[in-house]
Order: C-alpha cells, then structure tokens, then sequence
C-alpha cells in the first residue's frame, strides 16, 4: 500500500494518499527507516574513531527528519486542517524514497544530454535541478492533498518546511562550532 501510495502521488494522483495510515502506527513506521539509516553511518563513523563527526550528524539528521513532521503538525493546526497531519506527514516521510527513481531518471537524461553534446558539468547541474524541481513538486502535490491545502498555501507549506529542515539540520554544526571553534573534521 505505501509504494503504491507513493507512486500514485508521484504521478499525480490525488487517490494516493489515501494508501497511507492514518495513525500513530503509521507514522512511527515511516520515521523508523528515517532514524535508522543515520543511526547506522553514525555508529560506523565511531567505530572509524570519528566520534565528533558521528554525533554532529546523527543529530543534524534527527532534526531534519524530526522537522518536517513537526512543522506538518503546526502548519495543520494553524489552518484547522489538524485531523489530516498524521497522514500527511507519513506521505511526506515515506516520499523521501522516491528520491532513488527519480535519482536514477535524472541521470539517465542527464547522460542523454552529455552525450547529445552538452558539457557534464551542465549534464550534472540539469541533473540536480530535475531532482530539486520534481520533489519540491512532489512535496507541495502531497501538502496539498494531505491537508487539503490551496496551491499558494501549499506553496508556504514547503517553503517553511525547506527552510526550517535547512536551519535544524545546520543546528548541530552550529553548536559544534560555537563549542570547539571549528565544524566538525571529515
């Protein structure tokens, strides 16, 4: 039901939303891989002896991936649209995979550009403004039909989220550089 419901509002389809849970459950599902992968890179930057590295962005990923469903809750309360935010922000959470597919269409017409001529570094900064321009659709599509949200509301919706998803995640390398005057070593 979730791939189905991600592709389906991927493509457009208002009725994908509908394939997501609509509860607690639901939604602990969809941050679980969301925690887990960074929990993993973290765990194998201490085992490197990057402890610093491995602390500072485990939590700048927490916060990001805490961001969004936060904000989601806020901005559905704030426009009466509360009964809707655990659905959407499951829909928003599981979205974050369809950044494989649309990764690997991107390249393809990226490589298909490149080979027609175009210069790779312009191959590349096609490739990367697909990829920004379809999942900021993408997250504004599932705004809009998870809470039930006008196009301009919508709009806001993302541009909030972007923009707080981008402070939380600089929190950590923030405090990182107040505390030891430096961001953190790669």
């Amino acid at each position: 039901m979730i791939i189905r419901g991600m592709f389906r509002l991927a493509i457009g389809h208002k009725s994908g939303i509908k394939e997501f849970d609509n509860s607690l459950d639901g939604f602990t599902a969809s941050l679980a891989p969301l925690i887990a992968f960074p929990l993993v890179g973290a765990a194998v930057s201490i085992m490197a002896g990057q402890w610093q590295l491995a602390v500072v962005g485990f939590l700048s990923r927490l916060c990001a991936v805490l961001a969004l469903p936060v904000i989601t809750h806020e901005f559905a309360r704030r426009t009466g649209r509360e009964k809707f935010w655990l659905r959407t922000a499951t829909a928003l959470d599981w979205s974050f995979w369809m950044i494989i597919p649309v990764l690997l269409i991107a390249a393809f017409i990226a490589a298909s550009m490149v080979s027609a001529g175009l210069d790779f570094d312009q191959g590349r900064d096609a490739a990367l403004g697909i990829i920004l321009a379809y999942m900021l659709w993408y997250h504004w599509f599932i705004a809009r039909t998870g809470l039930e949200l006008s196009r301009l509301r919508a709009v806001l919706f993302v541009a909030v989220n972007a923009l707080a998803i981008g402070l939380f995640s600089a929190g950590p390398y923030i405090i990182d550089y107040l505390f030891y005057g430096k961001i953190v070593n790669y």
